[in-house]
C-alpha cells in the first residue's frame, strides 16, 4: 500500500521467550493491540525492535509474519541497519519480496563512515529498492551525523522521501527545510520533542512509549496537528517523564519495562543487554505507576 507519512508509527518491540527465541504470537497480540489503538504505521525491526540482536534469518521471519497478521491495514515499514551496504541492499530487496510497504534506512553499522561514505552508502540502497524510504538519523547513538547538507545531496534520489531527525535538537528541523524546501517529509525520532517537531511541521513522529500508551500518544498527536497544542499540553507533561526515557543508551529496556509494567508485553531482552535492576527498577516503576494513578481520560 502506499504510505501516508503522517502519525505516529511506533517502533515496535521484538518479544522473546524465556528460551531466547522470538515470540511470534506476543509479538502478534501486541501488533493487534497498537493497530486497535490507532496507530498510522508500524516500524518493525528498528533501535527498539533489537534489529541487531536478531539473524537475518529471524528477521525476515518476523517480517513476513507482521505483513501477514497487518494484511494492509497500516503500512508496515522494515528497519534496515545491516554492517555493510551490500548487505542493506540484498535486504532491502527481500523487504520488497515480503510485500513491505517501505523501509527505514540507517548508515552502515559500526564503522563510523564520514559524510562522503554515507552519501554513497544511502545513493547504492535507495538504487537497489523501488520501496519508499525514511532516512533515520540518530548521531547520539549511532555515532554517524546525516546533517542537513547530507539531503540536499540525497534530493535527487526518487525513493527517498522522508527523514527520521533524532540528533536531539530540534533546530534541525527548520534548517532541512530552508536548505530543501517541502522535499521531504519530516518525522520526529524522539519522544520527549514530539511537540517540539511537531510546531515545526514534523508530519509524524516514529515513538518509543507507544508500545506502551499507544492510544494517548495517538490522541496527543492528533490534537498536535490539528494545531490544538493547549489541549495537548496537558497530556504531552503527564508523558514526558517517560519520554525521557527514550533518548537513554538503555532505551530498549527502559521501553519493554514500560510495556510489561502496564502488562502488554515482556521486558525479556537478548544479551548482552540485560533487563532493568536495583534503584533504576525502582525508579521506573515509581514513575509508570504515577502515570497509570493520573491517566488522562481521552475524549
Amino acid at each position: 500500500m502506499a504510505i501516508d507519512w503522517h502519525g505516529v508509527f511506533p517502533a515496535v518491540t521484538t518479544q522473546f521467550k524465556d528460551d531466547d527465541s522470538i515470540d511470534f504470537a506476543a509479538n502478534a497480540k501486541h501488533v493487534e493491540w497498537l493497530l486497535e489503538s490507532g496507530v498510522h504505521g508500524l516500524i518493525m525491526l528498528g533501535t527498539v525492535g533489537e534489529n541487531g540482536s536478531l539473524s537475518a534469518d529471524e528477521k525476515r521471519d518476523v517480517l513476513k509474519a507482521t505483513q501477514e497478521l497487518v494484511a494492509g491495514r497500516v503500512p508496515v515499514v522494515a528497519g534496515v541497519a545491516e554492517n555493510l551496504t551490500r548487505e542493506a541492499c540484498r535486504y532491502a530487496e527481500d523487504c520488497a519480496k515480503i510485500g513491505l510497504d517501505g523501509l527505514m534506512v540507517l548508515p552502515g553499522m559500526i564503522y563510523k563512515a564520514d559524510p562522503r561514505e554515507n552519501v554513497a552508502h544511502f545513493r547504492t540502497v535507495l538504487d537497489a529498492t523501488d520501496l519508499p524510504v525514511l532516512a533515520y538519523n540518530n548521531p547520539m547513538v549511532y555515532g554517524v551525523d546525516l546533517k542537513p547538507e547530507t539531503f540536499v545531496e540525497l534530493a535527487d534520489q526518487k525513493t527517498l522521501v522522508a527523514i527520521k531527525e533524532s540528533s536531539d535538537d530540534p533546530r534541525r528541523l527548520t534548517d532541512i527545510v530552508n536548505l530543501t524546501g517541502d522535499r521531504y517529509t519530516l518525522f520526529c525520532g524522539v519522544d520527549d520533542l514530539m511537540m517540539e517537531s511537531a510546531v515545526l511541521g514534523a508530519a509524524g513522529c516514529v515513538h518509543g512509549i507507544a508500545n506502551a500508551f499507544p492510544a494517548e500518544t495517538v490522541r496527543m498527536w492528533e490534537l498536535m496537528a490539528e494545531g490544538r497544542y493547549a489541549e495537548a499540553l496537558p497530556l504531552y507533561r503527564w508523558a514526558t517523564p517517560m519520554f525521557h526515557l527514550d533518548t537513554s543508551p538503555k532505551l530498549v529496556q527502559y521501553i519493554k519495562l514500560v510495556q510489561h509494567l502496564v502488562g502488554r508485553g515482556s521486558e525479556r531482552v537478548r544479551a548482552p543487554r540485560l533487563t532493568i535492576a536495583g534503584e533504576d527498577r525502582s525508579r521506573v516503576e515509581a514513575m509508570v505507576k504515577k502515570a497509570l494513578a493520573e491517566l488522562p481520560k481521552l475524549g
